[in-house]
């Protein structure tokens, strides 16, 4: 029965920290000097998955940009993809960079911080 009580407390101090934790984006440029494997994109999101820091992401396709009245701003097309995580602060959320194929190839991963607001 104590054990139990322990688990129960340690499960919510766990979900209390990640909450605590802040939303980040990684936005991956299209500047990579290589293409990445499948293989290294598996290992890398195993990374982020083992570290329970993964909240989810997508490649960006094609789009529009839209603007009620004028003329509407340039499409982002160097973006091709983002990752979205939860880290302590950015100086965490840019050491998950490291292993990022798109970074390890030779491009550009931008890191922006999600403001609850």
């Amino acid at each position: 029965m104590l054990l139990q009580g322990v688990k129960k407390l340690l499960s919510q101090i766990e979900r209390e920290g990640r909450r605590l934790m802040t939303d980040y984006i990684l936005l991956m440029h299209s500047d990579a000097v290589r293409e990445a494997s499948d293989e290294l994109w598996e290992v890398y999101f195993a990374k982020l998955r083992n570290l329970d820091v993964f909240e989810g992401g997508s490649s960006i396709g094609p789009g529009e940009v839209l603007r009620k009245h004028g003329n509407p701003g340039r499409v982002s097309n160097h973006l091709v993809g983002y990752i979205r995580v939860k880290a302590k602060d950015l100086a965490s959320a840019k050491a998950l960079v490291e292993g990022n194929p798109v970074f390890e190839c030779g491009g550009s991963v931008e890191v922006r911080e999600l403001p609850r607001d």
